[in-house]
This record gives structure tokens, C-alpha cells and sequence, in this order.
């Protein structure tokens, strides 16, 4: 979980990981800052409220398979 974080967190791993192919794939946190420098605050936003909500529910999956465990 301690990695999902880190690589969610930081712009250059997570275009490492998932790529940035010009003009034809664009990651998530590389979309904000692109958003963001055109001044397009409303979809920077948008993505970022996303990209959160991904990121919590990925958590809250990992956290209940990892209780889920620990009970048996």
C-alpha cells in the first residue's frame, strides 16, 4: 500500500509505470499538471477529485482484503 501511494503521489513514476505516448495515452496526475498550465482549473479539478477517488478506493479494497485475512 506504503508503494500504491508513492507511486500515485509522484508525476515521474507514475509516467513510468503507465507511459505517456504523444498525442495517444496521457496518465492521470501528468493530465492535471498539463490541465493546470493551460489554465484549465475547472478540468484539473475534475481530474484530480478522480484520481482521489481512485486512490481511496483502492485502499479502502486493499484494507478490507487485508482485514478480511486477518479474522480467519
Amino acid at each position: 500500500m506504503a508503494g500504491f501511494g508513492s507511486v500515485i503521489s509522484e508525476v515521474g513514476a507514475s509516467m513510468m509505470v503507465g507511459g505517456n505516448i504523444r498525442h495517444q495515452t496521457r496518465v492521470l496526475t501528468t493530465a492535471i499538471v498539463l490541465e493546470t498550465s493551460k489554465g484549465q482549473f475547472d478540468n484539473a479539478i475534475g481530474l484530480a477529485i478522480l484520481l482521489l477517488a481512485i486512490t481511496f478506493l483502492v485502499n479502502w479494497a486493499l484494507t478490507w482484503i487485508q482485514q478480511r485475512g486477518a479474522r480467519k
